[in-house]
């Protein structure tokens, strides 16, 4: 018995320096700063205000499939913003959308999903995300028309949010963000250390230059607090998380799941697809879950199911359907439930059997 404590201990400690070892450094911390600098930087009411009913579709359906990337929400943040929105008059179908795509591109997610488990997989996953988010959020809009016919009068008698001249260059806040992706892509680039050292150390020194010369010191402390507000929140737990997916991987390793989830076929893809609508996963925990108990990284689980699991396990779980049952009433919640299991299931598909 204690042998086996033991190994369970061993396997979920190795797992876990693994993955702090190879990532933390070049991956999250960068991605860390991009998030913060998002909540902070980027302001959420001119997001929000395109979700009206009234608003063009391409406008407001555009605007909800990435703005998961831009206010960079996690899977503990989007129930409460998805209630909100709809509080204040959002359509029906760019709500879905923002509620379907908002965790599965968080900029975190995109970036670790496609530093440990692959470029093509972090690629499919945000493209995925932002097609099935819209084509999910016009079907809900098309069967649920009377929702919209409801909130339609008050969300005209909602007030209008004005934003203020900023005296800040508009190029600032570009600029700001681009010195940041360059340093996150300097960090993880395949090149000799010294350079990506120098490289990241003047890209660090101009960002400098743009928090003293062109921010508040209020600003700059607000992004600090940000930063740490979402690193206690979710750092805490991949950290937990991937501990105890080393210690049920030495229980039940990933081979177990290779004759469910080792294909690309159908049902492959509709049980991933499945499992990530039962399963409640934080934000970035889904990573290590795919590529250690599943086994992915190790050839256990195919590309198409992987997919699969991305794409509903974010967005959907068996205590998110419970809480959204509340917000939105039972019948809306099951045909959204169905239909992420649905076109996750095909997108996996597709993906698996062509880029497989």
């Amino acid at each position: 018995m204690i042998e086996i404590l033991t190994g369970a201990f061993s396997a979920g400690w190795t797992t876990l320096f693994a993955y702090l070892a190879e990532h933390v450094v070049t991956c999250l911390i960068p991605a860390f700063f991009i998030a913060g600098a998002i909540g902070v930087f980027v302001k959420k009411d001119e997001i929000l205000k395109y979700f009206s009913p009234d608003a063009k579709k391409s406008l407001s359906y555009g605007v909800a499939s990435v703005s998961g990337a831009v206010l960079a929400v996690c899977s503990c943040t989007i129930l409460p913003m998805f209630a909100g929105i709809l509080k204040k008059g959002s359509g029906i179908g760019p709500a879905i959308t923002f509620l379907y795509a908002g965790p599965a591109i968080n900029i975190l997610a995109i970036v670790y999903s496609a530093k440990v488990l692959g470029l093509d997989i972090g690629i499919a996953r945000a493209v995925s995300a932002i097609v099935l988010s819209i084509v999910i959020g016009l079907i809900m809009a098309a069967i649920f028309k009377e929702h919209d016919e409801a909130v339609r009068e008050n969300a005209r008698k909602s007030p209008r949010v004005s934003s203020g001249e900023s005296e800040r260059p508009q190029w600032v806040i570009f600029a700001f963000f681009i010195l940041l992706i360059a340093i996150l892509l300097s960090a993880t680039a395949q090149i000799d250390l010294f350079i990506r050292l120098l490289i990241v150390y003047f890209l660090s020194m101009a960002i400098a230059f743009l928090l003293i010369y062109h921010f508040t010191r209020d600003e700059v402390t607000e992004w600090g607090y940000e930063i740490w507000d979402m690193t206690k929140k979710i750092f805490p737990i991949l950290v937990i998380g991937t501990f105890a997916l080393g210690m049920l991987s030495f229980f039940l390793p990933p081979e177990t799941f290779k004759p469910f989830l080792g294909d690309n076929s159908l049902f492959a893809n509709l049980l991933a697809a499945i499992i990530g609508a039962i399963l409640y996963m934080p934000t970035l925990l889904e990573v290590p879950i795919i590529g250690t108990t599943f086994g992915y990284l190790s050839g256990n689980m195919a590309k198409g199911p992987a997919i699969a699991l991305l794409l509903t396990g974010p967005s959907v779980s068996l205590p998110s359907l419970l809480v959204l049952t509340r917000i939105m009433g039972l019948k809306k919640t099951g045909v959204y439930a169905v239909l992420v299991i649905g076109f996750s299931t095909l997108a996996g598909f597709v993906f698996g059997n062509i880029w497989g």
